[in-house]
């Protein structure tokens, strides 16, 4: 088989199932690791994939849109999400105050919550404050304002509501994140309100998985340096996590669960 072939048939698996592993190429093509990911390289150049620590995953869209109708007691959950999210919440306090962000990493992060520490937790979601609900030990404050499909709210309401707040430690997470563009979201509502709560947070985490990183959406909201901590997982490249630390943030990358 020609290279060429090869790559195509390699874009077209990336293309049907959404990733590919250096293993998987080795074992089909019966090539070396080295030849498998300077294949990827060379695709990735293309802008067909997006390398990642043990293969590629599919290029996205700059412009990433949210479901309108989450499904959280359906949302299967990833194993590098609940990774990510279980260091984000060893890091909450007694008596802190703390920003959940809305979306998948919202609701895998209140799964995780303690239970045997107060603290007060503030959400821009209708269906994250309902599941609040059940914690005794949590006081929680809900953003008002217009809700979108998805339940959460981030208009010029929701955004006039956290800037009147103080966070000891906030959860954010987003559409892509790179080294030079810093962070980015699909909308340019979300992204102000997000800045809002940065502005007024004392330690601020990024939560995103490998797959996001690397990657440029559409709006910026901040630079990758103005978060304390970005918490990734193990498939990040080597490369993006060199380029995030030399612009100054730390980052934790999780473990492979077994």
């Amino acid at each position: 088989m020609f290279m060429e072939e090869r790559h195509q048939e390699i874009a077209d698996i990336i293309k049907t199932n959404g990733k590919i592993t250096v293993a998987e190429i080795t074992s089909k093509y019966r090539i070396s690791d080295e030849s498998a990911r300077r294949d990827l390289r060379l695709l990735e150049q293309k802008g067909i994939c997006k390398r990642t620590h043990g293969g590629a995953i599919l290029l996205g869209q700059v412009s990433v849109i949210p479901p309108l109708n989450r499904q959280y007691d359906t949302m299967h959950i990833f194993d590098n999400y609940k990774a990510i999210a279980e260091i984000a919440v060893s890091n909450i306090k007694e008596n802190d105050i703390v920003y959940i962000t809305s979306g998948s990493f919202g609701h895998i992060v209140i799964s995780l919550l303690p239970k045997n520490i107060y603290f007060t937790a503030v959400v821009n979601s209708v269906d994250f404050a309902k599941e609040l609900r059940d914690f005794e030990n949590i006081d929680v404050y809900i953003a008002g304002g217009k809700m979108r499909k998805s339940g959460s709210l981030v208009d010029t309401f929701a955004i006039d509501f956290v800037s009147k707040l103080h966070f000891d430690v906030c959860f954010i997470t987003g559409s892509g994140l790179t080294a030079d563009f810093g962070l980015s979201n699909g909308s340019d509502e979300t992204a102000t309100f997000q800045r809002t709560v940065l502005k007024n947070s004392r330690k601020k985490y990024l939560l995103l998985p490998s797959s996001k990183i690397g990657v440029n959406s559409f709006v910026k909201v901040c630079n990758a340096n103005e978060f304390d901590t970005v918490i990734t997982d193990w498939d990040c490249a080597e490369e993006q996590i060199t380029a995030l630390e030399d612009t100054g943030v730390k980052v934790i990358v999780a473990e492979e669960t077994k």
